[in-house]
């Protein structure tokens, strides 16, 4: 390593980090008194470096590249980059001296570039010289330039000379946990978020709420919350750890179905058939009381997730599984006339409380999202437009094709569960899906079953998540649910961040994997 330092702090080229043809270091004799071969004669072309995503761009350059070495640096040009500088150091083995402007041979400098216009999330990482330097528009841009570098040290030991031009392709890139079915620790979650983190992943959902369990301590309503549950002090951890990593933390309370936990402790708020039948995980939209404790919930949350964006819910109604929703509840057809207009129905009656909650989550400056089953066809009153379409499915009663929310102008995120819902306990149709599939098969444009929509769509489709179910909860276990999901999470960010085809084979991406982990 001693040798290695020489070359890189004289920037003369000796030969001793000269390519072996695999990555690693090859010596390269020299004889006493011969000239000292120069960089360009000693090294060949450098090769792009192998990651996941793989980068989009590499311009080679002949040099023996960069490797940590105890006592280099990391330096920052901006204060604002002291978190990717202390963690890039740490990862390492270097020493985090701060913000510097001398330059010393093995640093490795984080910048700034304010380039205005430029996606905030991508970013410059340049091996020349001996030194490292990343840059971006953004923080989130030169984040993803030190993973990058973590990753070519991690697979190589050494960072390949040249430019890597890198950005992704989708804005959206996520993982959504349903915590509410199955528990999760706090510790399990964060480390769920190193890994997404490391994957140049951006998002993290939490559904928290459901039938069988609400798993987020309240201040506002206690008497709902289930025994095993994340405390305010968890969250904000988790949130926290997760901005660090500029993942923004989704949170869904999924409503007006699937709020069985909350019916729990107010059975008063229970929807029911016109026999008096209660029906399970549905609330009684007509009734003001619902309202008033879901906005409750989502007041109080706004202040403990503080990301821009909110998953509404909006799914399986069952008021809207029925033949006659009009006959069989009464009392939501005559709300619904009431507040709409003679002609007005159930269906009309559960738009407008999509409309209300995502009033509600607006009011805190966030960007309503609900599951595409949320949304209906020839009703007098409409979702609002600003509501983001979450397409995970084509079961529904009256099913609508993707390109319909997409012919509307929305903007959709890609939760297809064909190929990205990993059902615990693999429960009616669902198996569980594999990271082949997805490598394979899978293309953001494919939103349901395995037809993608049209071309000219792309643009609406902001990106796509994984999605894990805990229907049967303990089908697996937490360990077993992250060893499950690993491939699977490190194909489907390969086909967001970049849209070519991959030029790694399904081996040979899977090998890779095993090589950076």
């Amino acid at each position: 390593m001693a040798a290695g330092a020489v070359v890189v702090a004289s920037g003369v080229g000796l030969g001793l980090w000269a390519s072996d043809g695999d990555g690693g270091a090859a010596a390269s004799p020299s004889s006493p008194g011969s000239p000292t071969p120069s960089p360009t004669r000693s090294y060949p072309l450098s090769e792009a470096p192998r990651t996941i995503p793989a980068v989009r761009e590499h311009t080679a350059e002949r040099g023996p590249g960069w490797r940590p070495v105890p006592g280099h640096r990391v330096v920052v040009s901006d204060p604002a980059l002291a978190d990717e500088g202390r963690l890039t150091a740490r990862e390492l083995g270097l020493a985090y001296a701060g913000e510097r402007d001398d330059e010393r041979a093995g640093d490795v400098r984080l910048e700034l570039n304010r380039d205005e216009g430029a996606n905030p999330e991508s970013y410059t990482l340049t091996v020349r010289g001996g030194r490292v330097t990343v840059s971006g528009p953004g923080e989130a841009g030169v984040f993803h330039g030190t993973r990058t570098l973590k990753q070519e040290i991690r697979g190589a030991g050494t960072a390949p000379e040249g430019v890597v031009r890198d950005e992704p392709a989708k804005p959206r890139r996520g993982l959504m946990l349903d915590i509410a079915r199955k528990h999760y620790s706090a510790g399990w979650i964060e480390d769920r978020i190193r890994e997404l983190g490391d994957l140049k992943y951006n998002e993290l959902g939490l559904h928290f709420s459901d039938d069988q369990g609400f798993r987020v301590e309240s201040d506002s309503h206690p008497e709902i919350v289930s025994e095993d549950h994340l405390t305010k002090a968890q969250v904000r951890k988790i949130v926290e750890l997760a901005e660090s990593r500029h993942i923004t933390v989704v949170p869904e309370i999924d409503s007006p179905g699937h709020l069985g936990a909350v019916i729990d402790a107010h059975p008063d708020l229970q929807l029911r058939k016109a026999n008096g039948e209660a029906v399970r995980g549905a609330i009684d939209i007509a009734n003001p009381k619902s309202a008033e404790i879901v906005d409750d919930l989502l007041d109080e949350y706004a202040g403990l997730f503080p990301g821009d964006r909110w998953h509404l819910g909006g799914d399986e109604y069952q008021a809207l599984v029925v033949s006659d929703p009009e006959a069989t509840f009464p009392g939501l057809a005559a709300a619904a006339r009431e507040k709409y207009g003679a002609g007005a129905t159930v269906k009309d009656l559960t738009t407008g409380w999509l409309n209300d909650r995502a009033a509600t989550v607006r009011a805190h400056d966030r960007v309503p999202r609900a599951w595409n089953d949320g949304f209906f066809r020839d009703g007098s009153v409409q979702a609002a437009k600003d509501i983001q379409v979450a397409y995970w499915t084509g079961k529904e009663i009256g099913a609508r094709k993707p390109a319909e929310y997409l012919a509307e102008g929305r903007d959709v995120i890609n939760y297809n569960d064909e190929f990205l819902y990993y059902v615990l306990g693999e429960p009616l149709t669902f198996v569980y899906p594999t990271g082949e599939r997805i490598y394979e098969q899978w293309t953001p444009r494919v939103l349901r079953g395995t037809t993608a929509v049209p071309a000219k769509y792309d643009r609406q489709i902001l990106g796509g998540s994984f999605a894990v179910w805990g229907d049967l909860p303990r089908s697996q276990t937490q360990e077993q649910v992250a060893a499950g999901i690993r491939m699977p999470l490190r194909a489907l960010v390969q086909k967001l961040w970049d849209p070519g085809e991959p030029e790694l084979s399904w081996n040979e991406f899977r090998a890779l994997a095993d090589r950076l982990d």
